[in-house]
């Protein structure tokens, strides 16, 4: 095959031929998609570049595939020689997997490829290929980035499995480590949770003959692939059919906390606190006036030494991603009791953990000398604890803050209303007397600093009104700036506020332990005196209100913009229904509560009114229906039942918002009577559902996308609760343009002069319709 020539996959997925990177001269042999040519995914010579186009790639009568210069000169080689004896029984073939193989004429076993590209990895993993070690042969597949855009040849980042004692993968500048998964833990990495989603789902095989990860996709109409870039971040790209542009699912690192060590030894990174690193129970700075400046480098030592004498035990510490493997001990066998004991005979070892956590934990891991590199989660993304040794000394203060917790615990059931948040800012007072920073709300499984008042007073310009960028149900929100840099804003509950004490503790307690890219960061609170505010992360873009219902900034969002945001707020729903520790009901979805951060990812906010759910329940029902009118379902604002299909509705409305860039209540058609909702129903059934569509984004729509947008938004806002999709369905309708949709039926609010008519209401509902209820309008953010 000669340079201009190429071979394509059967199902015309990937092309195999030669190219020229940007800004080069140099030619390689490489893999693409055919429908996005500029997206390599394999390269061939990549350290010795083909200075001309008189390349020929051809496979040697020894079976042996070899690419020659223009001299007819070997300048890469598959090595696979001695494999096949005569030329005509081997055959080189372009899988529609990406994968390009050499195997005989005659054997068509995938298991028995003489040669293929994918135990050679460049900077791309595909679906089916994997990721680790073989075991019997030594082969390891990994990624490795490119130099620069212009040059394939191996960069310096590489992505590897390490099997040190267990297994785990590593992102190494050279021998730096940047970043790693935590340890195989029998269920996941103990630092990840993304072993599966909506659109694929993820393997990770370990035993004596290979240790490796793979994923597939759920529908094989996608294209994905998982890439180590220049720069060294990890990135997970989908494409869907039709579409010629490449959506991140996630990338890697996410956020601070995954860098490596960023806190030092023995130090634990809590991406919600403010400042993120703490020292381990026990310990203290080596170098207070390091820390005082953010610098964490340096870690932290013991207060009091272990001296290995009797009264030594340790202390748990949940939900973390566990220590590096430096200096450790497995034994697969050990009990927990076991392995504790093993512990404390050595003087030298200073954490355990069970190597395995399925079936109720089993095995042993022990750490000695230092521990680097923790973070914990505040989600089910970890459930590995590890325990701690400590001295007596330090165990008894310990014990000591237990007691008071369990006190607090056993008070608050029989205390209400003020006297709970009495009791709450009573702990957080004896806290803030102990320990100047990192104060914690005294409630189990919440773990949120306590900002001065004078700090917050500094940061906002003494509430300055210059500084209010916000107003709703709550009271003012301000935007400040702490010393350290970093922007702030003020949620500052208002005397005259709508909302209560009830409110603000419900939105301390479920946001504190929610984290995912689309929900907007609670750093922490300040309670003084009268004064209760919520301290968020700074959000530069305001409000999604704030773009799409004015004339002149709507023009900013393009369709691309809008259907990512579509996207983002999706996945941020699901992950409160699905993924989270508890299920929450949201309540109050609106475009207002939806905050854009400075590259216009949308994060969903404001928890005042949200509910949780526990374990099999999956609706609830209140007297007090409070939300805002236009995105309350109907079984909501009738009868007071919330469920996570009543968020769906809500979300149904935002969509057609978003693709309309009208309110439900407002229509600028004179001649319609009917709501965003019926309106668009209406156009739906006439096949003229485009007219909807914001004015502005007429030059930047994708009509597949955005009729998709509509028939998932009428879906959303069905009627009846179980003719709804779940938020799963939501994230997969959205994402996969080849899957086929249901048609919509009625939605609920038709009319909007008189929906309570047109809402086809069953006994049941007619009878918790005529119950008295408040519904109040919050325009919160």
């Amino acid at each position: 095959m000669a340079d201009g020539d190429t071979l394509v996959s059967s199902g015309e997925t990937f092309v195999l031929g030669f190219f020229k990177p940007q800004d080069s001269t140099n030619r390689y042999l490489g893999i693409w998609y055919k429908r996005s040519p500029n997206t390599i995914v394999w390269v061939a010579n990549r350290e010795i570049p083909l200075i001309d186009s008189n390349g020929v790639l051809t496979v040697r009568n020894d079976g042996n595939l070899v690419l020659l210069n223009g001299t007819k000169g070997i300048i890469w080689s598959s090595n696979s020689s001695g494999e096949a004896d005569q030329m005509n029984l081997v055959v080189a073939q372009l899988l529609d997997s990406g994968n390009f193989v050499l195997r005989r004429t005659d054997d068509f076993n995938t298991e028995s490829y003489i040669w293929q590209s994918s135990d050679f990895l460049t900077d791309t993993l595909l679906p089916g290929m994997k990721k680790g070690s073989n075991l019997r042969t030594g082969q390891n597949w990994y990624l490795t980035s490119w130099e620069n855009q212009s040059d394939p040849s191996p960069g310096e980042f590489t992505y590897k499995l390490d099997n040190v004692g267990l297994p785990q993968f590593v992102l190494r500048k050279g021998l730096e480590k940047k970043f790693r998964s935590g340890p195989w833990n029998g269920q996941r990495f103990s630092g990840s949770a993304l072993m599966n989603s909506p659109v694929f789902t993820s393997t990770f095989v370990y035993d004596d003959q290979e240790m490796y990860y793979t994923y597939a996709l759920r529908n094989s109409s996608m294209l994905s692939r998982l890439t180590l870039n220049k720069s060294g971040i990890i990135q997970h790209f989908m494409l869907n059919k039709g579409s010629s542009d490449w959506l991140m699912m996630y990338t890697l690192p996410y956020d601070k906390c995954e860098e490596y060590g960023v806190c030092g030894v023995n130090g634990i990174c809590r991406i919600n606190d403010n400042p993120i690193c703490e020292c381990l129970e026990g310990f203290v700075p080596k170098s207070q006036g390091d820390w005082d400046v953010l610098n964490w480098s340096g870690g932290c030592r013991r207060r009091n030494p272990l001296d290995c004498k009797s009264g030594e035990d340790f202390t748990r510490i949940r939900n973390v991603k566990l220590p590096d493997l430096l200096k450790i001990q497995v034994n697969k066998s050990m009990t927990f009791l076991e392995c504790k004991r093993e512990c404390l005979k050595d003087c030298n070892c200073t954490a355990f953990t069970n190597s395995n956590i399925t079936n109720g934990g089993s095995g042993c891991l022990m750490w000695f000398g230092d521990l680097i590199d923790i973070r914990e989660f505040h989600d089910e993304s970890s459930e590995q604890d590890i325990y701690l040794r400590l001295p007596e000394s330090e165990l008894g203060s310990i014990r000591e803050r237990k007691k008071k917790r369990a006190l607090l615990i056993f008070v608050t059931p029989i205390v209400s209303g003020g006297m709970i948040f009495l009791c709450l800012v009573v702990w957080c007072m004896i806290q803030k007397r102990k320990k100047k920073r990192g104060t914690k709300i005294g409630k189990e499984d919440i773990d949120l600093p306590l900002f001065q008042l004078e700090a917050v007073t500094t940061a906002t310009k003494s509430f300055s009104f210059s500084n209010i960028i916000g107003e709703g149900g709550f009271g003012p929100v301000y935007k400040g700036q702490l010393p350290t840099g970093v922007e702030i804003a003020v949620k500052r509950l208002s005397k005259n506020s709508g909302q209560g004490l009830g409110e603000f503790k419900n939105e301390v307690i479920l946001i504190s332990i929610l984290q995912h890219r689309n929900l907007v960061r609670l750093l922490g609170c300040c309670l003084d005196g009268d004064e209760r505010m919520l301290i968020y992360e700074y959000m530069p873009n305001r409000s999604l209100d704030y773009f799409i219902f004015d004339q002149r900034r709507k023009k900013m969002l393009t369709w691309k913009n809008r259907f990512e945001i579509a996207l983002g707020i999706s996945r941020g729903l699901l992950y409160l229904h699905q993924d989270s520790r508890l299920r929450i009901i949201h309540r109050d979805l609106k475009a207002s509560n939806i905050l854009l951060d400075s590259e216009l990812n949308p994060k969903i906010s404001d928890f005042g009114i949200a509910k949780s759910l526990g374990g099999d329940q999956i609706e609830g029902k209140t007297k007090r229906v409070i939300g805002t009118y236009g995105y309350m379902s109907p079984e909501y604002a009738f009868c007071g039942k919330y469920s996570v299909k009543s968020d769906v509705f809500s979300l149904g409305v935002l969509l057609l918002e978003l693709v309309s860039g009208r309110r439900n209540r407002i229509l600028d058609h004179s001649d319609m009577h009917q709501n965003l909702l019926g309106h668009t129903w209406l156009s739906w059934n006439e096949d003229e559902a485009l007219q909807i569509m914001d004015d502005c984004l007429k030059e930047s729509f994708v009509e597949s996308q955005l009729l998709r947008c509509i028939q998932v938004a009428l879906l959303c806002v069905q009627k009846l609760p179980e003719d709804r999709p779940t938020m799963a369905s939501v994230v997969f309708m959205l994402s996969n343009e080849t899957v086929s949709l249901p048609q919509p039926k009625h939605p609920g609010f038709f009319l909007e002069d008189s929906y309570t008519m047109e809402f086809e209401k069953s006994t049941e509902e007619r009878k918790c319709t005529g119950n008295a209820v408040t519904i109040t309008t919050l325009e919160g953010r």
